[in-house]
Parts: C-alpha cells; structure tokens; sequence
C-alpha cells in the first residue's frame, strides 16, 4: 500500500491532482492512514495509462471511457484509431507551420510583407483560426 505522499513521489503527480482523480472515478483508494488515502500499488499503472492517454489529446473523461473504472482497460481501437487520425493532421498542420516559419527566418524579402509565401502563410492562419 501506498500512501498518497509516496504515490505522488513515484509518479510525478501532484497529490492534489491524485485526490481529483479519484474524485472523478480514475482512480481509487483502498482506504486511510491517518488522514492520509491510500492506494494498492497497481494504481501506478493507472496513472501510467492516464499519462499516456493526455499526452494522446484525450480528454480525462475520454480517458476514463477508456480504462474502465476497475480492473484491466477496455481500449477501444476504433477510437484511439481515430485519435491516431487526428493527431496525424494535427503533425501534418504543425510541420506546415514549421516549415512556414524556417522560410520566414530564412527570407530574403526586405519586408516580410512583401514576401508572396509569408502572406500565403498568414491567410492559411486565419482562414484556421476562423474554422475553430
């Protein structure tokens, strides 16, 4: 067993962020030593799933569809199929972005401006913005 403290200290997360986890249903405790929760130790792999799944884009609620409340994940593939498809347009829109930005660095225009791409650039932005 686990004490929240030494929880917090293995995993990086904060213990006011594992107290809202398991206010949410993501996690759980076993129970209390003194005031303090405490969690078996395979909550650790939970929380791995739980990392993994935001550095994903997954939202926290997506997350617990995700893992279930107990026991082992239900990992639907279609939908991490489908955020596998969005952050591939999501990489393909930042390498455009980063791509755009190197030949700003690297343009010979006096004014940027002036430059045809540089205000391509600026128009692809908005006309992005707009659509959010």
């Amino acid at each position: 067993m686990l004490d929240i403290s030494e929880l917090s200290r293995r995993t990086g997360f904060p213990a006011s962020r594992l107290r809202y986890y398991e206010e949410i249903g993501l996690i759980r405790s076993s129970g209390r030593k003194g005031l303090k929760r405490l969690f078996e130790e395979d909550v650790t792999t939970r929380l791995a799933l739980i990392a993994l799944g935001q550095t994903a884009g997954f939202s926290l609620a997506e997350i617990r569809a995700l893992i279930g409340v107990e026991g082992k994940p239900r990992l639907d593939r279609a939908r991490l199929g489908q955020q596998a498809d969005r952050l591939n347009a999501q990489i393909d829109e930042l390498t455009v972005l980063r791509d755009g930005i190197r030949h700003i660095v690297n343009c010979s225009a006096e004014n940027h401006l002036d430059c045809p791409r540089f205000r391509r650039i600026m128009r692809v932005a908005m006309k992005r913005r707009g659509a959010r």
